[in-house]
């Protein structure tokens, strides 16, 4: 194709690195937006969808992975949520030469939610000695916010990767 170039390693490290250190701040809790009393929703998933539509599933899920430490170590304490946040950028990357970059990050999240949904339920019940229905509870009101977060940061994400395509600062490139 006439429009795309391949970038070279140094260039997709680099979009790594800085989408991971992106999804860690984003994680913290004051950058979060309130969309209901106790809810808010936070942007981390923006730089992975981000990462993974300009450079590929590879990228992606190394953006994912890094990008979730803060969060699973610090803000949720649920180390599950590295493994989610990587599937989430790898399945982003395989969906974005096939579907606009919305319906790749909403089809990602389709396919991420099972993981969340067992790695929580394990989380809340096993380690924490939480009883199932309220494990349940607590997972649903999850899912809810988890599934806002998704469409928002796919919103946006489209909207980005078309500007960044439309005046041509960046162009999306192959990854192997």
């Amino acid at each position: 194709m006439g429009g795309l170039r391949m970038a070279t390693r140094t260039q997709v490290l680099t979009l790594v690195a800085l989408m991971a250190a992106l999804a860690n701040v984003l994680s913290v809790p004051p950058i979060a937006v309130p969309i209901a009393p106790g809810i808010t929703v936070h942007f981390t998933q923006l730089p992975i969808y981000l990462a993974a539509l300009l450079a590929g599933p590879f990228a992606g899920l190394i953006t994912g992975a890094v990008g979730a430490l803060y969060m699973s170590f610090f803000t949720a304490r649920i180390p599950f949520i590295i493994g989610g946040l990587a599937i989430l950028g790898f399945v982003t990357g395989v969906l974005r030469k096939r579907y606009r970059p919305f319906i790749a990050g909403v089809l990602a999240w389709v396919v991420q939610a099972p993981y969340v949904v067992v790695t929580d339920f394990v989380w809340f019940t096993v380690v924490n000695h939480m009883p199932a229905e309220g494990a349940w509870a607590l997972i649903l009101q999850l899912m809810i916010v988890l599934t806002i977060e998704a469409v928002i940061g796919s919103a946006l994400a489209q909207i980005i990767v078309s500007y960044l395509s439309r005046v041509r600062i960046i162009q999306q490139i192959s990854s192997k």
